[in-house]
């Protein structure tokens, strides 16, 4: 089966135009309104993660400036010998230590400055001589069951404590808890606790920027503080790795907290992807109506273009087909100046000078094939006598018989053989021989080869019974019997011999003259092989050409010839044609399989 290459000239006009559309027009649209849909989404995120970022980051730094602040109050207070000695002085009366509250603490709170982020300053002591009121608490057994108290007291270090504790049912904040053990007047156990304002950490945290929700985490993870409404992270502690999260939740971290009192703890936000993109999607609806219109417009470009000229080129199409069957129909069609409209007029051009020529050129193809008919018979004749000299058989009988006379009986066979040959030639009006005569006129052609090589020539003749009555071209085997014996055994420096083989197989008469001679390169061979494809002059090779030309003549395409040769190795000749056992049997259709015919 032949492979049909691909090409691109090949495909129809409406599939190369469907072509160009998809992939000039609406794939490059509907790719360009992905990639800017995406590179958007991609922008936005990046940018509302990047503020979100800052926003958790402020978050981070607000936090960790209130506390500071009161870890600065709760320093001071740490320092302070008048507070410290307040706390730890035993009183003899109340009215003493009314005083010293006057003196000591009043004084302290007056003349340090308002911070609106500290919610209370509150002290405790073990001292039973002062009276527990104005922010002096007792450390009793239900104070030191508190949680606060005993991390506090588990801490052997004397940085102050962070801890989330209630202020009522409801409310949260943050106190800094520390030890007053710089001064130690009394062996009295003090402590301050300040809490921080829960408004301000509400506001910290609900920082309008970060659209997420805010987590507080201490060193082990666990959630102090969060924005989340439906969180329970008041009632116990909740590791942040618990919480429920989407797959399409963006968490940011921010740095961790610095401070020695806040050692790992670190502010994480959550955001959700829809609320990411909110903006996106709003204009969404927008690009998708940018990109319906960027489609709709081309295609109807499109299609008015092809209907512009596609319907046009196939009613020329329809023409030219309509042209093979003689009919010269001229295209009703208004003359356009574009470039169909211009092929369109040639057309119909080309079929006025072809209505006017058609009968002046046909008329001289005719009078053309008849005077190449005239010029083979002339050739054919030519080739005939060429090699019909009557005089010659005349000469070589009378020599014959003078040979018999004188009893020199071999060169009496050798020729009655030559006779025999010229004889043949005489007989060239019996266009047609049977394969027994011809194989006959070869053995006495190799007799005569034989008497002149001697034993460096032998032959072989093989015919198939079936095919000595078949009728051949007369001489159809001869002359590569003779080119095998003068170009191929002559020049052999050792014996040579040829063979011929006449077979019959599915009414096909094959034909094979081989011989082991000197052979010939294959850049002769291609030469013999074009002559005769391109008819050219006789010149050399008479005798091939003679019966490749007669075969033509009178087989027409039904009949296959191809030669084989090899250099130093010998020549083949291959001849088939249909099986005949007269002249006028039906022609034979002969199979192409596997024969050599120049196109």
């Amino acid at each position: 089966m032949k492979k049909v290459k691909f090409s691109f000239h090949n495909v129809r006009l409406s599939k190369k135009l469907l072509i160009m559309y998809i992939f000039s027009v609406l794939i490059p649209i509907v790719l360009t309104n992905i990639i800017f849909y995406t590179v958007t989404i991609n922008n936005v995120k990046q940018q509302q993660i990047h503020d979100s970022q800052l926003a958790l980051n402020q978050i981070s730094d607000d936090f960790g400036k209130i506390i500071d602040d009161a870890v600065g109050i709760s320093s001071s207070l740490y320092t302070n010998t008048n507070i410290n000695l307040f706390l730890e002085r035993d009183y003899p009366s109340d009215v003493d230590y009314v005083d010293d509250y006057d003196t000591y603490l009043r004084t302290f709170n007056q003349s340090s400055p308002i911070n609106p982020s500290i919610n209370s300053i509150r002290f405790y002591t073990d001292n039973p001589t002062i009276i527990y009121s104005g922010g002096v608490y007792p450390l009793t057994e239900e104070v030191k069951k508190l949680t606060w108290y005993k991390q506090l007291m588990k801490t052997n270090n004397t940085s102050p404590i962070v801890l989330n504790s209630m202020i009522d049912n409801q409310t949260s904040t943050f106190s800094i808890i520390r030890k007053l053990d710089y001064f130690n007047f009394n062996n009295k156990q003090k402590i301050v606790k300040i809490e921080i304002n829960p408004a301000t950490i509400e506001k910290i945290f609900k920082n309008v920027t970060f659209k997420g929700d805010v987590y507080l985490l201490n060193d082990k993870g666990q959630i102090e503080y969060s924005t989340k409404k439906d969180l329970a992270w008041r009632e116990k502690p909740i590791p942040f790795t618990h919480i429920s999260k989407s797959n399409k939740t963006v968490f940011l971290n921010s740095t961790d907290l610095d401070q020695a009192y806040l050692q790992n703890w670190k502010v994480v936000g959550t955001l959700s992807e829809k609320t990411m993109l909110n903006t996106v999607n709003k204009s969404g609806r927008f690009i998708l109506y940018l990109a319906f219109i960027n489609i709709i417009i081309p295609t109807i470009i499109i299609i008015l273009i092809n209907r512009s000229f596609l319907r046009r080129l196939q009613r020329i199409f329809g023409h030219v087909k309509k042209m093979g069957d003689q009919n010269f129909e001229k295209i009703p069609d208004p003359e356009y100046t574009d470039e169909i409209g211009i092929l369109t007029s040639e057309f119909n051009r080309m079929v006025r000078k072809i209505e006017e020529l058609i009968q002046d050129v046909f008329m001289a193809n005719i009078q053309k094939q008849e005077m190449e008919i005239k010029r083979n018979r002339a050739q054919l004749s030519a080739l005939q006598s060429q090699i019909n000299p009557h005089f010659l058989f005349n000469a070589l009988e009378t020599i014959r018989m003078r040979s018999l006379m004188k009893e020199e009986i071999e060169t009496a066979n050798i020729i009655h053989n030559m006779a025999k040959i010229f004889r043949n030639s005489l007989t060239w009006g019996k266009d047609m021989v049977t394969v027994r005569s011809e194989a006959n006129l070869v053995v006495s052609f190799l007799e005569i080869q034989k008497y002149r090589f001697g034993e460096k020539l032998e032959y072989e003749i093989d015919i198939d019974e079936a095919a000595e009555q078949c009728m051949i071209p007369n001489m159809a085997l001869q002359p590569f019997v003779e080119n095998a014996s003068i170009h191929g055994i002559e020049p052999l420096k050792g014996n040579g011999k040829i063979s011929v083989k006449v077979t019959v197989n599915q009414d096909i008469l094959t034909c094979i003259v081989m011989d082991n001679g000197v052979g010939m390169p294959e850049d002769k061979k291609e030469q013999i092989l074009y002559s005769l494809e391109n008819e050219d002059e006789m010149g050399k090779s008479v005798g091939i050409k003679n019966v490749f030309y007669r075969l033509k003549l009178y087989y027409s395409d039904q009949f296959r010839f191809y030669v084989d040769s090899e250099k130093e190795k010998g020549t083949i000749v291959t001849i088939k044609i249909p099986y005949k056992t007269s002249i006028i049997d039906k022609k034979i259709e002969i199979s192409q399989n596997k024969l050599y015919f120049p196109k």
